[in-house]
Parts: C-alpha cells; sequence; structure tokens
C-alpha cells in the first residue's frame, strides 16, 4: 500500500505509511500464503500471535500483537476502538456490535461514508476523529474502551495515533497493532482474521468462508492475466498539488503481493528513508515509462480529473492510452475488502495494451 494521501500531509511522521500517496499506511504475505481459514480458527489460542478469551461471559482474554505486545484482559473486550481501516476490515469478518468509535477518514464532506470505511455502520459509531492529527481524546475515553485497534505501516507505529498525544491515548486501554507495511498482503488479512476470531467471529460463517473463496479466485485472476499479458508495465503513483509519487512494490504490502503474483511493476530507484515511494516533481513525472498507471484514489490525493493543468500528465503514454486504473493503497485487510481490488486489477491487466 502507499501511504500517499495521508502520508502528503503528514509526510515527515507518518511517511511509511502508504506509497504513492505521502501516506503512511499502507501493505502482506507470501504468494499463495493465505492461510486456511480454519488453520487461523485453531491458531487462535496461547500465545502464538494470535490470542485467546472466552465467551462474552467471563474468562481470560489474551492477545499478541504485531509488536510482540501481549495483551492480558479479564475477559473478551466488549468495547473496541479502531483506525477506520482496521475497523472495517473486523467488521467484514463478522465483529460488529463489539465496535463503538473509529477514527480516521470515515464519512465525507456530503455525510456519506469514505471508502476505507467499507461496510461499517458508521452512523452508529462515535467518530473520534475523520482526518490525520485528528483524535479526541475527551470522547474516546468517555466511550470507556476495552481496546483500541489499529494498523501499522511503520514499524511498531500505530496509524493516525498522534505521536504527542499517544501516551494519554494508550493509558485509557491496551491497544492491539496490525503489521500492515512492508509484508505481502495475505499477512495482515490473517493477522486482522485471528484478531476477529479471538474477538469472537465465527471464520466459518457462511459469509467469511464466500469472501475468502472469491479472494482465491480473484488471486488465481491476476496470476493468469499477469501471465497473459507478460512485459505489461505497471506504476503505482499517487498524485498531490505538487508532487507525483512513484510507489514501491518492495515495501507496500498490495503491491508486493501484486509482484509475486506476476505483476510487472515498476520499482523506482530513489525511493525516500522509509522505503515506500519516491518524489517527482511534475515536471519528472514522466521518469518511468509504464503502459498502465494504478492512481490513488483516496479522497485526499488528486484524481484524473483534477489534472488537468497538468501537461506532464496529459503526455504519460498510460494517461493517452486511457490506462489509468483507480488504486486502493490502504485497501481493507479482509477477505471480503480485498477481492474486489483483484479481481479489478485482473480485468485491466487483461484488457490494457503495451504503449510503446
Amino acid at each position: 500500500m502507499s501511504f500517499i494521501g495521508s502520508r502528503h500531509r503528514s509526510r515527515s511522521t507518518v511517511r511509511g505509511a502508504v506509497p504513492g500517496t505521502g501516506l503512511t499506511r499502507r501493505g502482506l504475505l507470501s504468494a499463495g500464503g493465505a492461510v486456511a481459514v480454519g488453520a487461523l480458527i485453531s491458531a487462535c489460542g496461547g500465545d502464538s500471535g494470535t490470542g485467546s478469551g472466552a465467551g462474552s461471559g467471563g474468562g481470560a482474554w489474551t492477545f499478541t500483537d504485531d509488536r510482540g505486545t501481549k495483551i492480558d484482559l479479564k475477559a473478551r473486550p466488549q468495547r473496541v476502538v479502531g483506525y477506520v481501516g482496521a475497523a472495517a476490515a473486523l467488521y467484514d469478518f463478522g465483529i460488529d456490535r463489539q465496535l463503538v468509535g473509529v477514527y480516521g477518514p470515515t464519512k465525507l464532506k456530503d455525510g456519506r461514508p469514505d471508502p476505507q470505511a467499507g461496510d461499517l455502520p458508521v452512523d452508529r459509531l462515535e467518530i473520534i476523529g475523520n482526518a490525520y492529527g485528528e483524535f479526541n481524546i475527551e470522547k474516546y475515553a468517555a466511550l470507556r474502551p476495552d481496546l483500541l485497534v489499529d494498523n501499522m505501516f511503520l514499524q511498531n507505529q500505530l496509524f493516525y495515533v498522534p505521536a504527542e498525544s499517544k501516551d494519554k491515548i494508550f493509558a485509557l486501554a491496551p491497544s492491539a497493532g496490525i503489521s500492515t507495511g512492508a509484508v505481502p498482503l495475505p499477512k495482515p488479512i490473517e493477522r486482522t482474521a485471528a484478531l476477529a476470531a479471538a474477538l469472537g467471529a465465527d471464520l466459518k460463517s457462511a459469509k467469511v468462508t464466500a469472501a475468502k473463496a472469491r479472494f482465491d479466485k480473484a488471486v488465481e485472476a491476476v496470476r493468469a492475466a499477469a501471465k497473459a499479458n507478460a512485459g505489461l508495465k505497471v506504476l503505482a503513483a499517487s498524485a498531490s498539488p505538487d508532487l507525483f509519487y512513484a510507489s514501491s512494490p518492495a515495501k507496500n504490502t498490495d503491491l508486493i503481493y501484486f509482484k509475486e503474483l506476476g505483476v510487472d511493476l515498476i520499482v523506482p530507484d530513489k525511493v525516500g528513508k522509509d522505503g515506500y515511494f519516491e518524489e517527482l516533481s511534475w515536471e519528472n513525472a514522466a521518469k518511468y515509462k509504464a503502459d498502465v498507471i494504478m492512481l490513488d484514489s483516496r479522497t485526499q490525493a488528486l484524481q484524473p480529473k483534477d489534472l488537468g493543468s497538468k501537461p506532464s500528465w496529459k503526455e504519460l503514454p498510460a494517461v493517452k492510452a486511457g490506462q489509468v486504473i483507480p488504486w486502493q493503497p490502504e485497501p481493507r485487510f479482509s477477505y471480503a475488502g480485498c477481492a474486489p481490488i483483484l479481481e479489478a486489477l485482473a480485468a485491466s491487466i487483461t484488457s490494457a495494451k503495451k504503449t510503446g
């Protein structure tokens, strides 16, 4: 993933987020590494990095997150607050009423749910921050949280938790971080599933198993499309008023996995210190010759309709060929969230033509 959008604004602090977006929050497992749902369920015990816990009726609850932090509670958490992407993924796995609050891009200016909110019932959730840097500690405390859940695009850094107030936030409830950077896509999905199972989700439900089957089918569709259209050069990127971000498939979770599946992703040669993307001035936007551009579609990034005033954008071969496709540097790390992304990628690669 590429933490571009939210990274643009906070590049210095959140850069480890999402490449091509200036974000600090995007990433997964090795190809073919999707773990069977049944294996995930059996893994949710002991201290193996997953968790265990009795039902809501009582009993100790533990979960070891991707920082290696073991959370020990007297009972399974019943009031969970999370970064919007993490909460949306948990919801896909079956966690519903336990979710009481979210932070991060949740609602658009017109009141509709932000795409990053997925299928979350946002109108019943307390929104304690809707943009980077926003985290209302008073609202958070009033929710009486049992657990805070977040993604980590940078090692051991919870996304969208303001550094200046993190100590106050962490003092109110334990937190669980899922690593979503520098690992292939299946990994954060599996870890989110493990957390959902520990929280009481039924990973054998028809909804979850159907989503997993769809995801697996989409994986094979991307693999087949990449093989059939070998040599098609693809660039993942994000646009801001001043810069064009070329994202790296060595750091972004989704891009790592797409490359493992055979997609010929361009690797920028001068990425920033966090390794997510290379910043290019608009004059140098044509540095990498791409047949297809995957453009950051998040609300904080500029879209093709916004780029008409950039002559260098209009001259890019992929733009001239009409081969610019939406890219979600911050996918929901669930099978339901990622299957449509893989399906769309497979279709785009299948229909695209080489431009040179």
